[in-house]
């Protein structure tokens, strides 16, 4: 995990919920006071908890996000831009 535990990622916030003890085997309540104690404002809401826990006891323990279709997300370069610029002109 990083380094400041009060910048916990999405995935990393995850993790602590499917870890082993102390999180494993506790109440969604008992891992929420457990991030509100570490990550303070920063800790994901009750229901975030509730719903993961759900899913790993569901058997799902992928603690990362599943590719979702759609559009892809776009990136804007400098290079980007003169292509489009140029393009235009």
């Amino acid at each position: 995990m990083s380094g400041d535990a009060r910048y916990f990622n999405n995935i990393e916030t995850r993790a602590v919920i499917k870890s082993p003890p102390p999180p494993r085997g506790k109440a969604p309540k008992e891992i929420h006071a457990i991030l509100i104690e570490t990550l303070g404002k920063r800790a994901p809401l009750y229901a975030t908890v509730k719903n993961r826990v759900a899913q790993f006891k569901r058997g799902d323990f992928s603690i990362c996000d599943a590719p979702r279709p759609g559009r892809p997300k776009t990136v804007t370069t400098p290079k980007i831009i003169e292509l489009i610029h140029e393009l235009i002109l």
